[in-house]
């Protein structure tokens, strides 16, 4: 399918956009089934407040119209928005009055192997480790260089995904997902306020599980908790929940609070 800019098929941006310079925008990444975007409410929710900390104005009906719009033509598969503060000359200062772009690409549903989320995923222990900005914590702004260099750290199909850390090891995520721990069953999940992405699906699943009365703490999670949790599961927007089953020397089994939220993301996704 034909990427979109602003609105019009097209397969080119201006080389003076300030998103390929700089880094300088957001992206959001939807799952489409049957020509719906899921969990549409979410993303534009991270879009609106990502627009407001880096003061990008932009119509956000206008771009719910566009995703609408595009994901009614992609039928099944994933829609990329990114959005960018628009084109300026060389300098970090933004011009006043430039036009947001509004880029739109989409490609099939990834095919991931049935196992990930039936007997679970093992982790890989990246040496990456995320710096603390809070000014764009939580934020899915374009400079990903830190996943990138994460993720590059393995190859192979042993491990399906990574786990990060922040500069004082403290567990914070995935490469390209949300952690949760269950202990003594209580949902345990990293605060976010330094580093890391704020997920729509972990969003997702913490107002899901509040609604079933499940005890919820979102704080910072020592490393040494990886060892006492009876359960882990990562999650995101387009697959989901998957269980993880093990990372380094540690193994866990699927277990009820998991599958029970899996069960609740896939209801998401279908809806």
């Amino acid at each position: 399918m034909h990427s979109w800019l602003d609105g019009q098929p097209a397969d080119a941006v201006n080389l003076q956009n300030r998103g390929l310079a700089y880094g300088d925008g957001l992206f959001e990444t939807i799952a489409v089934r049957g020509g719906r975007p899921s969990l549409m409410a979410g993303h534009l929710a991270r879009l609106a407040l990502g627009c407001g900390r880096l003061a990008i104005d932009v119509d956000l009906a206008l771009v719910e119209d566009e995703i609408r719009r595009y994901a009614s033509q992609l039928g099944d598969g994933v829609a990329k928005l990114i959005l960018t503060r628009g084109d300026s000359q060389r300098g970090y200062a933004p011009v006043a009055g430039a036009a947001p772009r509004r880029i739109l690409q989409g490609g099939p549903l990834p095919s991931y192997p049935v196992e990930h989320a039936e007997l679970g995923v093992q982790l890989f222990p990246c040496q990456t480790r995320l710096g603390e900005q809070p000014l764009l914590a939580g934020l899915k702004h374009l400079n990903r260089l830190e996943q990138v260099l994460a993720r590059a750290e393995w190859q192979g199909g042993e491990h399906a995904e990574g786990l990060m850390r922040d500069g004082q090891g403290r567990v914070v995520e995935g490469v390209y997902s949300n952690l949760f721990l269950v202990r003594d069953g209580v949902l345990l999940t990293a605060d976010l306020s330094r580093c890391g992405v704020a997920g729509v699906m972990r969003a997702a699943l913490l107002q899901q599980a509040q609604a079933m009365a499940i005890p919820v703490q979102v704080r910072d999670l020592a490393f040494d908790e990886l060892e006492q949790a009876d359960e882990v599961f990562v999650c995101n927007s387009v697959y989901g929940v998957w269980p993880v089953r093990g990372f380094a020397a540690l193994n866990w089994s699927p277990g009820p609070l998991t599958r029970k939220l899996q069960a609740v993301a896939r209801t998401l996704l279908d809806t």
